[in-house]
């Protein structure tokens, strides 16, 4: 063969290269702008949420089992975002590996549903016995319960910055444990403030390893990169957690209270169905961020997130449920910004290599382009 020949073929794997190296930063743009959408549905959909479940409990609403089911029951609404997503791979570098078989996904998405009825309850009856401050802070102890659970389960690495973003969001949270709450939206006796305590703890550690078994998921399991397998998953865990919920409304007798609880609620019957309504789309909208970036980045960038979003809800606290903004609660915003600067200024570090990376790949290209028209002439 010739050493044009040679030159030709070499060609188009050239063309196919240069093709790649354009196209990397197109997507850290992309990823970029997905992150912050997710990051919004996360902050917006849990503040949102926490309050107008506050409010139910504030007006007259006594049952758990309905605090519990608006959490879940408003999957279908992600219907019309699952039908217009395409289920089309994102290129990858690694060989395409076969779909899971349908018995072992079937058994984690019922799983992981019965385990999200579990926690969503005892986050209610947190949510029920404990002023947002302190529900709030107790809270924050889910992102230390995911950072040793990504450790072991999904291979985390910790940089300074992350360390440093991890102690600044527990502290911000922590703050909040040290005010009077003179005006908070809740007082309950010693009994049932142990038992809100002990059951937002553990709702904590729960939600904690439920998002590195997502994660974990997701690389072992689906192993599908695109928009429609979060949808997919979000649908389909809470299609699960909704059933159980409801076999649990029904068995409990609440069901039977229902009328009787929209009629004494205190805003009034209207006002009653839309918190409700609210609640349940305010959690979905949560849920699509919170597995967006644990899809995207991690579980525990998406603590990460859900952490900084705490002080939101004691602030919304003080504007809807007429909670005192102390000098604590400013503070604790102030860090919680802080260390979410933080562990961002991390993925800008990352980037930054991968670009350097890219460079040197688009140095490398043009090597060899130069080598191969010496050798065409």
């Amino acid at each position: 063969m010739t050493a044009v020949g040679e030159a030709q073929e070499m060609q188009p794997g050239i063309n196919e290269i240069n093709n790649k190296s354009s196209s990397p930063f197109l997507k850290q743009y992309k990823w970029w702008i997905l992150m912050l959408i997710y990051t919004f549905f996360l902050i917006a959909g849990q503040s949102v949420g926490t309050i107008l479940g506050r409010l139910y409990f504030d007006n007259g609403g006594e049952s758990k089992w309905m605090a519990t089911l608006v959490q879940t029951a408003g999957f279908p609404v992600l219907f019309p975002f699952r039908w217009f997503t395409t289920a089309k791979k994102t290129v990858r570098s690694e060989p395409i590996t076969p779909k899971p078989f349908p018995t072992i996904l079937i058994t984690f998405y019922i799983a992981i549903g019965i385990f999200l009825a579990a926690d969503n309850m005892l986050y209610s009856i947190g949510l029920q016995y404990l002023p947002v401050t302190t529900y709030t802070l107790i809270c924050a102890s889910q992102l230390g319960f995911n950072a040793l659970f990504s450790f072991f389960l999904n291979k985390q690495k910790f940089t300074p910055y992350i360390i440093n973003s991890l102690v600044l969001l527990t502290i911000s949270s922590v703050l909040l444990v040290f005010q009077n709450e003179p005006g908070d939206s809740n007082k309950a006796s010693k009994r049932k403030y142990a038992i809100g305590f002990i059951c937002t703890l553990a709702a904590s550690a729960g939600y904690a390893i439920m998002l590195s078994l997502t994660q974990l998921a997701f690389q072992k399991i689906i192993k599908r990169e695109t928009i429609r397998a979060i949808i997919d998953l979000t649908i389909y865990q809470n299609a699960v957690a909704t059933f159980a919920i409801i076999i649990g409304l029904f068995a409990s007798g609440d069901w039977k209270k229902m009328n009787a609880e929209m009629n004494v609620y205190k805003s009034g019957k209207v006002s009653y169905v839309m918190n409700l309504v609210w609640t349940t789309i305010s959690w979905q909208v949560f849920w699509v961020g919170c597995i967006g970036l644990v899809f995207k980045v991690s579980s525990l960038f998406s603590n990460v997130i859900s952490v900084f979003g705490l002080p939101v809800a004691p602030v919304l606290a003080v504007i809807f449920l007429r909670d005192k903004l102390t000098g604590l609660k400013a503070v604790a915003m102030l860090l919680a910004m802080w260390g979410f600067v933080s562990y961002i200024y991390q993925h800008y570090l990352d980037d930054l290599k991968m670009k350097e990376k890219e460079a040197g790949a688009v140095s490398e290209v043009a090597l060899v382009n130069e080598r191969g028209a010496i050798v065409a002439s």
